[in-house]
């Protein structure tokens, strides 16, 4: 990464120009002072050094080494943006987010890894993680630094993400927030429960479309608990059409159900570009795709 140096910084140390406006993290820096390059106008230099206006400052991060070798997964995939820093990928619901014990050679990690030829190293950095049965816009880091800066944005007005779900049922009211904890249900690993000693947890909603079974909803994540939309849909009495786990089946979802990351709003966090994209899922290809953007907080 570069950074010119800037008129009000003139006569600071490099150091505190790494650790300032660049956001290098102390871990970062460390790891680029010894095993990666730190250079002044092109030239090694020292993190005491002196900058001036107008100066070059370039920074190479080593590459990691993942603990464990991946398989390719020749699998199509639709990137939305890409750049040195960050790809957004829309990923398909059904695909698992990254390679485990149960999907070891099918998650997008495997299908990002085929996707740029199998190189090695190969670290995946994802930002932010969907459900397996969650299709959409999901963000991943292309390098140490970026990752550690957009995750710093989660939550915050600078990375807002909007989910669009379909719903058995109707929610109470046509827009709101949803405010109830969550924690672990008992005996298990995976599903998720409301409970008076769980994580305090908020969903932003709006209803922006109904029918007599269903309503097609609009969702932002104020925290990001593990399932959170897809439990306090479940609380309030309309479970996401289709989730097996916190609502019934349904054999128009196999593999999945109706929620669908469908907008990012986002500052780049290198360049500072203010970058908006959308996807709108296969179940509700007439949304009003401008309705996305809107604030409804």
């Amino acid at each position: 990464m570069e950074y010119r140096v800037r008129e009000t910084e003139d006569g600071k140390k490099l150091k505190e120009i790494l650790r300032g406006p660049m956001q290098i993290s102390y871990s970062a820096l460390k790891s680029a002072k010894w095993n990666g390059e730190i250079r002044l106008n092109e030239k090694i230099a020292h993190t005491n050094a002196q900058v001036h206006a107008g100066d070059l400052i370039s920074v190479l991060f080593p590459e990691e080494h993942p603990a464990y070798r991946l398989k390719p997964y020749d699998l199509p995939l639709k990137i939305v943006f890409e750049d040195r820093d960050l790809r957004i990928v829309d990923k398909p619901a059904g695909l698992a987010s990254q390679s485990s014990r149960n999907h070891p050679d099918d998650s997008l990690e495997n299908a990002l890894y085929a996707w740029d030829g199998c190189p090695e190293p190969f670290i995946y950095r994802p930002v932010n993680r969907l459900d397996k049965g969650t299709g959409g816009l999901m963000a991943v880091a292309r390098n140490a630094h970026s990752q550690h800066l957009l995750q710093q944005l989660l939550h915050t007005d600078r990375f807002r993400r909007i989910y669009l779900a379909r719903t058995a049922g109707h929610p109470p009211e046509k827009k709101g927030k949803i405010c109830l904890p969550i924690g672990k249900a008992p005996g298990a690993t995976l599903k998720r429960m409301i409970r008076p000693d769980g994580k305090p947890s908020e969903t932003y909603y709006r209803v922006i479309a109904e029918d007599e079974k269903h309503s097609l909803i609009l969702l932002e994540l104020g925290t990001g608990r593990t399932h959170q939309i897809r439990v306090h849909l479940s609380a309030v009495g309309c479970p996401i059409q289709g989730d097996f786990l916190y609502g019934q089946e349904d054999p128009a979802f196999p593999g999945c159900f109706a929620l669908h990351s469908a907008a990012l709003i986002l500052t780049h966090p290198v360049t500072g570009e203010r970058i908006h994209l959308f996807s709108l899922p296969e179940w509700a290809p007439e949304t009003d795709a401008s309705v996305l953007f809107m604030d409804f907080h």
